[in-house]
Protein backbone atom coordinates (compact mmCIF):
# COMPACT_ATOMS: atom_id res chain seq x y z
CA UNK A 1 0.00 0.00 0.00
CA UNK A 2 2.91 2.35 1.16
CA UNK A 3 4.36 1.61 -2.81
CA UNK A 4 0.98 2.44 -4.53
CA UNK A 5 0.21 5.49 -2.59
CA UNK A 6 3.96 6.90 -3.13
CA UNK A 7 2.93 6.17 -7.19
CA UNK A 8 0.08 7.91 -7.07
CA UNK A 9 0.92 10.51 -5.07
CA UNK A 10 3.93 11.16 -7.92
CA UNK A 11 0.99 10.49 -10.92
CA UNK A 12 -0.80 13.10 -9.47
CA UNK A 13 1.89 15.72 -9.15
CA UNK A 14 2.34 14.79 -12.99
CA UNK A 15 5.99 13.23 -12.61
CA UNK A 16 7.38 11.40 -15.95
CA UNK A 17 10.21 9.06 -14.94
CA UNK A 18 13.13 9.19 -17.66
CA UNK A 19 14.48 5.51 -15.85
CA UNK A 20 11.97 2.80 -16.42
CA UNK A 21 10.86 0.99 -13.21
CA UNK A 22 8.65 -2.09 -11.89
CA UNK A 23 6.74 -3.08 -9.45
CA UNK A 24 5.83 -6.31 -8.76
CA UNK A 25 3.09 -7.45 -6.47
CA UNK A 26 2.82 -10.91 -5.84
CA UNK A 27 -0.28 -12.58 -4.27
CA UNK A 28 1.55 -15.90 -2.73
CA UNK A 29 4.48 -14.25 -0.61
CA UNK A 30 4.21 -16.07 2.55
CA UNK A 31 4.22 -19.34 0.19
CA UNK A 32 7.53 -19.07 -2.21
CA UNK A 33 5.65 -17.07 -4.55
CA UNK A 34 6.15 -19.69 -7.41
CA UNK A 35 2.32 -17.82 -9.03
CA UNK A 36 3.40 -14.58 -8.19
CA UNK A 37 7.25 -13.73 -8.50
CA UNK A 38 7.91 -16.63 -10.99
CA UNK A 39 5.31 -15.27 -13.12
CA UNK A 40 6.89 -12.00 -13.45
CA UNK A 41 10.14 -13.23 -13.86
CA UNK A 42 8.79 -15.09 -16.52
CA UNK A 43 7.18 -12.19 -18.04
CA UNK A 44 10.01 -9.80 -17.60
CA UNK A 45 12.36 -12.47 -19.51
CA UNK A 46 10.73 -12.78 -22.22
CA UNK A 47 10.13 -8.95 -22.79
CA UNK A 48 14.48 -9.36 -22.57
CA UNK A 49 14.25 -7.13 -19.40
CA UNK A 50 17.53 -6.24 -17.27
CA UNK A 51 17.60 -4.07 -13.98
CA UNK A 52 20.02 -2.24 -12.57
CA UNK A 53 18.95 -3.10 -9.19
CA UNK A 54 15.79 -5.27 -6.63
CA UNK A 55 14.48 -3.67 -3.69
CA UNK A 56 12.48 -6.34 -1.78
CA UNK A 57 11.33 -6.36 1.53
CA UNK A 58 13.53 -7.73 4.53
CA UNK A 59 15.26 -6.01 6.85
CA UNK A 60 14.27 -3.28 8.47
CA UNK A 61 15.18 0.06 11.24
CA UNK A 62 16.74 -1.57 14.27
CA UNK A 63 16.23 0.76 17.27
CA UNK A 64 17.01 -1.69 20.81
CA UNK A 65 17.18 -4.47 19.04
CA UNK A 66 20.74 -5.08 18.76
CA UNK A 67 22.19 -4.99 22.46
CA UNK A 68 25.04 -2.11 23.23
CA UNK A 69 24.10 0.03 19.73
CA UNK A 70 23.62 3.48 20.36
CA UNK A 71 20.84 4.92 18.29
CA UNK A 72 19.04 3.22 15.45
CA UNK A 73 20.57 1.41 12.72
CA UNK A 74 19.11 1.01 8.83
CA UNK A 75 20.07 -2.93 7.87
CA UNK A 76 19.99 -3.17 4.00
CA UNK A 77 20.33 -7.04 3.10
CA UNK A 78 22.74 -7.75 0.45
CA UNK A 79 21.63 -11.55 0.93
CA UNK A 80 19.44 -13.63 2.50
CA UNK A 81 19.59 -16.79 4.43
CA UNK A 82 18.83 -20.49 2.74
CA UNK A 83 16.01 -22.36 3.68
CA UNK A 84 15.23 -26.08 4.48
CA UNK A 85 12.00 -28.04 4.97
CA UNK A 86 13.15 -30.89 6.39
CA UNK A 87 10.27 -34.00 7.57
CA UNK A 88 11.47 -36.71 10.33
CA UNK A 89 9.02 -39.84 10.53
CA UNK A 90 8.96 -42.67 13.20
CA UNK A 91 6.69 -45.71 12.47
CA UNK A 92 5.68 -48.24 14.60
CA UNK A 93 3.45 -51.49 15.42
CA UNK A 94 -0.03 -49.98 16.50
CA UNK A 95 -1.57 -51.16 19.56
CA UNK A 96 -4.12 -50.70 22.44
CA UNK A 97 -2.75 -48.10 25.01
CA UNK A 98 -2.86 -50.53 27.90
CA UNK A 99 0.12 -52.94 26.62
CA UNK A 100 2.21 -49.82 25.41
CA UNK A 101 5.82 -50.34 24.15
CA UNK A 102 9.13 -49.29 25.94
CA UNK A 103 9.50 -46.47 23.53
CA UNK A 104 5.95 -45.29 21.05
CA UNK A 105 6.65 -43.55 17.75
CA UNK A 106 5.77 -40.55 19.72
CA UNK A 107 8.78 -41.03 22.01
CA UNK A 108 11.52 -41.64 19.47
CA UNK A 109 10.31 -39.19 17.56
CA UNK A 110 10.08 -36.80 20.58
CA UNK A 111 13.84 -37.65 21.61
CA UNK A 112 15.19 -36.93 17.98
CA UNK A 113 13.38 -33.26 18.30
CA UNK A 114 15.02 -32.78 21.33
CA UNK A 115 18.65 -33.83 20.43
CA UNK A 116 18.12 -30.87 17.42
CA UNK A 117 17.34 -28.15 19.76
CA UNK A 118 19.65 -28.88 22.46
CA UNK A 119 22.63 -29.23 19.78
CA UNK A 120 22.43 -26.04 17.56
CA UNK A 121 23.84 -26.11 14.26
CA UNK A 122 27.47 -24.91 13.75
CA UNK A 123 28.23 -20.84 14.94
CA UNK A 124 29.59 -19.43 11.98
CA UNK A 125 29.24 -15.82 12.83
CA UNK A 126 32.14 -14.04 10.76
CA UNK A 127 32.14 -16.17 7.78
CA UNK A 128 29.21 -14.20 6.16
CA UNK A 129 27.91 -10.51 4.76
CA UNK A 130 26.87 -10.35 8.62
CA UNK A 131 30.45 -9.20 9.56
CA UNK A 132 30.07 -5.94 7.36
CA UNK A 133 26.82 -4.95 9.92
CA UNK A 134 29.02 -5.13 12.64
CA UNK A 135 32.27 -3.43 10.86
CA UNK A 136 30.02 -0.52 9.76
CA UNK A 137 28.07 -0.07 13.38
CA UNK A 138 31.78 -0.40 15.08
CA UNK A 139 31.55 3.22 16.04
CA UNK A 140 28.13 3.30 17.65
CA UNK A 141 29.01 1.36 20.16
CA UNK A 142 30.40 2.20 23.70
CA UNK A 143 33.75 0.36 24.86
CA UNK A 144 34.28 -2.63 25.53
CA UNK A 145 31.99 -3.76 22.51
CA UNK A 146 33.16 -0.72 20.07
CA UNK A 147 36.84 -1.95 20.63
CA UNK A 148 35.42 -5.82 19.85
CA UNK A 149 34.11 -4.53 16.51
CA UNK A 150 36.74 -2.43 15.21
CA UNK A 151 39.27 -5.96 15.74
CA UNK A 152 36.86 -8.95 14.00
CA UNK A 153 39.52 -10.56 12.63
CA UNK A 154 40.50 -11.05 16.53
CA UNK A 155 36.72 -11.30 18.56
CA UNK A 156 34.26 -13.15 15.77
CA UNK A 157 34.21 -15.89 17.69
CA UNK A 158 33.38 -13.48 21.04
CA UNK A 159 30.71 -11.34 19.24
CA UNK A 160 29.27 -14.71 17.71
CA UNK A 161 28.89 -15.61 21.79
CA UNK A 162 27.04 -12.69 22.60
CA UNK A 163 24.83 -12.49 19.69
CA UNK A 164 23.75 -15.76 19.93
CA UNK A 165 22.24 -15.23 23.37
CA UNK A 166 18.72 -13.85 22.00
CA UNK A 167 16.74 -15.31 19.47
CA UNK A 168 16.44 -11.73 17.42
CA UNK A 169 20.11 -11.69 16.94
CA UNK A 170 20.87 -15.76 16.96
CA UNK A 171 19.76 -16.02 13.54
CA UNK A 172 23.00 -13.83 12.12
CA UNK A 173 25.54 -16.38 14.15
CA UNK A 174 24.10 -20.19 12.91
CA UNK A 175 21.72 -22.27 10.38
CA UNK A 176 18.58 -21.92 12.86
CA UNK A 177 16.86 -24.85 13.70
CA UNK A 178 12.75 -24.56 14.58
CA UNK A 179 10.38 -27.52 14.73
CA UNK A 180 6.72 -26.02 13.43
CA UNK A 181 5.25 -29.35 13.10
CA UNK A 182 4.49 -32.39 15.29
CA UNK A 183 1.93 -34.82 14.32
CA UNK A 184 0.91 -38.40 15.53
CA UNK A 185 -2.12 -40.39 17.18
CA UNK A 186 -5.98 -40.29 16.30
CA UNK A 187 -7.15 -41.92 19.49
CA UNK A 188 -7.09 -41.74 23.17
CA UNK A 189 -6.49 -45.35 23.45
CA UNK A 190 -4.86 -46.30 20.74
CA UNK A 191 -1.03 -46.51 20.16
CA UNK A 192 -0.33 -44.59 16.83
CA UNK A 193 2.03 -46.11 13.84
CA UNK A 194 3.40 -43.55 12.84
CA UNK A 195 4.63 -39.59 14.20
CA UNK A 196 6.37 -36.62 12.21
CA UNK A 197 7.61 -33.57 12.62
CA UNK A 198 8.24 -31.05 10.56
CA UNK A 199 11.70 -28.45 11.08
CA UNK A 200 12.29 -25.43 8.91
CA UNK A 201 15.81 -24.21 8.71
CA UNK A 202 17.62 -21.04 7.39
CA UNK A 203 20.35 -22.04 6.15
CA UNK A 204 23.52 -19.49 6.97
CA UNK A 205 25.48 -18.30 3.87
CA UNK A 206 28.59 -20.26 4.74
CA UNK A 207 26.98 -23.79 5.08
CA UNK A 208 25.57 -25.90 2.20
CA UNK A 209 22.23 -27.42 2.19
CA UNK A 210 24.00 -30.75 1.85
CA UNK A 211 26.56 -29.93 5.13
CA UNK A 212 22.75 -29.25 7.01
CA UNK A 213 21.29 -32.53 6.09
CA UNK A 214 24.54 -34.30 7.06
CA UNK A 215 24.36 -32.33 10.65
CA UNK A 216 21.06 -33.17 11.38
CA UNK A 217 21.15 -37.31 10.41
CA UNK A 218 24.23 -37.29 12.47
CA UNK A 219 22.74 -34.92 15.39
CA UNK A 220 19.69 -37.60 15.28
CA UNK A 221 21.01 -40.44 15.39
CA UNK A 222 18.96 -43.08 15.32
CA UNK A 223 17.91 -45.15 11.96
CA UNK A 224 14.57 -45.65 13.61
CA UNK A 225 13.77 -41.87 12.48
CA UNK A 226 13.76 -41.35 8.61
CA UNK A 227 14.94 -38.40 7.50
CA UNK A 228 13.43 -36.54 4.33
CA UNK A 229 14.01 -32.53 2.60
CA UNK A 230 10.89 -31.72 1.55
CA UNK A 231 12.38 -28.80 -0.53
CA UNK A 232 15.55 -26.42 0.27
CA UNK A 233 17.60 -24.17 -1.50
CA UNK A 234 21.20 -22.44 -0.28
CA UNK A 235 21.71 -18.64 0.24
CA UNK A 236 21.74 -16.39 -2.75
CA UNK A 237 24.84 -14.81 -3.84
CA UNK A 238 26.10 -11.41 -1.80
CA UNK A 239 25.38 -8.14 -3.46
CA UNK A 240 27.70 -5.47 -4.00
CA UNK A 241 27.70 -2.54 -1.32
CA UNK A 242 30.59 -0.08 -2.55
CA UNK A 243 31.00 3.15 -3.20
CA UNK A 244 29.98 2.45 -7.07
CA UNK A 245 27.07 0.00 -6.23
CA UNK A 246 24.23 2.16 -7.56
CA UNK A 247 21.30 0.26 -5.91
CA UNK A 248 22.98 0.19 -2.58
CA UNK A 249 23.57 3.89 -2.88
CA UNK A 250 20.53 5.04 -4.12
CA UNK A 251 18.93 2.93 -1.22
CA UNK A 252 21.08 4.14 1.35
CA UNK A 253 20.47 8.22 0.44
CA UNK A 254 16.47 7.53 0.53
CA UNK A 255 17.10 6.30 4.22
CA UNK A 256 18.82 9.37 4.77
CA UNK A 257 16.74 11.68 3.49
CA UNK A 258 13.59 9.98 5.16
CA UNK A 259 15.38 8.91 8.58
CA UNK A 260 18.14 11.50 9.15
CA UNK A 261 18.85 10.20 12.24
CA UNK A 262 19.84 6.27 11.75
CA UNK A 263 23.27 4.93 10.39
CA UNK A 264 22.70 2.63 7.47
CA UNK A 265 24.76 -0.43 7.40
CA UNK A 266 24.63 -3.77 5.24
CA UNK A 267 23.47 -6.78 6.47
CA UNK A 268 21.90 -10.17 6.40
CA UNK A 269 17.99 -11.05 5.75
CA UNK A 270 17.29 -13.60 8.45
CA UNK A 271 13.84 -14.44 6.47
CA UNK A 272 13.13 -15.68 3.13
CA UNK A 273 11.74 -13.34 0.20
CA UNK A 274 10.58 -13.15 -3.31
CA UNK A 275 13.65 -11.39 -5.00
CA UNK A 276 15.31 -14.61 -4.99
CA UNK A 277 13.23 -15.56 -8.05
CA UNK A 278 14.94 -12.37 -9.64
CA UNK A 279 18.44 -13.44 -9.34
CA UNK A 280 18.79 -13.90 -13.50
CA UNK A 281 17.11 -10.57 -14.12
CA UNK A 282 20.01 -8.49 -12.29
CA UNK A 283 23.20 -9.18 -10.49
CA UNK A 284 22.17 -6.85 -6.99
CA UNK A 285 19.16 -7.59 -5.03
CA UNK A 286 18.46 -6.07 -1.86
CA UNK A 287 16.20 -6.61 0.96
CA UNK A 288 15.03 -3.45 3.06
CA UNK A 289 11.83 -1.90 4.52
CA UNK A 290 10.98 0.95 6.00
CA UNK A 291 9.82 -0.10 9.13
CA UNK A 292 10.88 1.03 13.15
CA UNK A 293 11.74 -2.52 14.81
CA UNK A 294 11.50 -1.44 18.90
CA UNK A 295 11.83 -4.40 21.40
CA UNK A 296 8.65 -6.47 21.85
CA UNK A 297 7.95 -5.58 18.07
CA UNK A 298 10.13 -8.60 16.58
CA UNK A 299 7.58 -11.05 18.70
CA UNK A 300 4.66 -9.37 16.61
CA UNK A 301 6.18 -9.99 13.55
CA UNK A 302 3.58 -13.20 11.75
CA UNK A 303 2.84 -12.86 15.96
CA UNK A 304 -0.20 -11.77 18.07
CA UNK A 305 -1.47 -7.84 17.02
CA UNK A 306 1.10 -7.46 14.36
CA UNK A 307 0.88 -3.75 13.34
CA UNK A 308 2.15 -0.60 12.33
CA UNK A 309 2.11 2.93 13.53
CA UNK A 310 0.57 5.54 11.81
CA UNK A 311 3.59 7.80 11.67
CA UNK A 312 5.64 4.60 10.32
CA UNK A 313 3.29 3.88 7.56
CA UNK A 314 3.92 7.80 6.19
CA UNK A 315 7.61 7.17 6.43
CA UNK A 316 6.63 4.52 3.84
CA UNK A 317 4.72 6.56 1.39
CA UNK A 318 7.60 8.97 1.65
CA UNK A 319 10.20 6.27 1.50
CA UNK A 320 8.97 4.62 -1.93
CA UNK A 321 7.89 8.41 -3.25
CA UNK A 322 11.46 9.71 -2.89
CA UNK A 323 13.17 6.12 -3.64
CA UNK A 324 11.39 6.23 -7.06
CA UNK A 325 12.88 9.95 -7.87
CA UNK A 326 16.48 9.44 -6.63
CA UNK A 327 16.70 6.18 -9.03
CA UNK A 328 16.08 8.82 -11.79
CA UNK A 329 19.66 9.40 -12.66
CA UNK A 330 22.08 7.66 -15.22
CA UNK A 331 24.62 7.03 -12.88
CA UNK A 332 26.22 8.19 -9.58
CA UNK A 333 27.81 11.31 -8.29
CA UNK A 334 31.62 10.27 -8.14
CA UNK A 335 32.39 10.05 -4.59
CA UNK A 336 34.04 12.56 -2.49
CA UNK A 337 37.97 11.54 -2.11
CA UNK A 338 39.30 10.91 1.65
CA UNK A 339 42.87 12.52 0.42
CA UNK A 340 43.32 16.41 0.31
CA UNK A 341 46.26 17.78 -1.23
CA UNK A 342 48.38 19.78 0.37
Amino acid sequence: MGILEALEYLLGKGYAPRRGFYIGLGHDEEVGGLKGALNMVRVLKQRGVQLSFVLDEGLAIADGIIVGLEGPAALIGLTEKGMAHVKLRVSTAPGHASMPPRETCIGILAAAVKRLEENPMPRLFGYGPERETFEHLAHKFGLPLKFIMSNLWLFSPVLGRLLERKPETNGLVRTTTAVTMFNAGVKDNVLPSHAEAHVNLRIHPAQSLQEVLDQIHSTVGDQRVKIELISGFEAPPVSSSDEKSFGFQIIKKTVLDVFPTVTVAPGICIANTDSQHFKDLTKDIYRFLPVWLTPGDTQRIHGINERISKKNYEEYVMFYFSLIQNCDIQKLPEPHSSVHEL
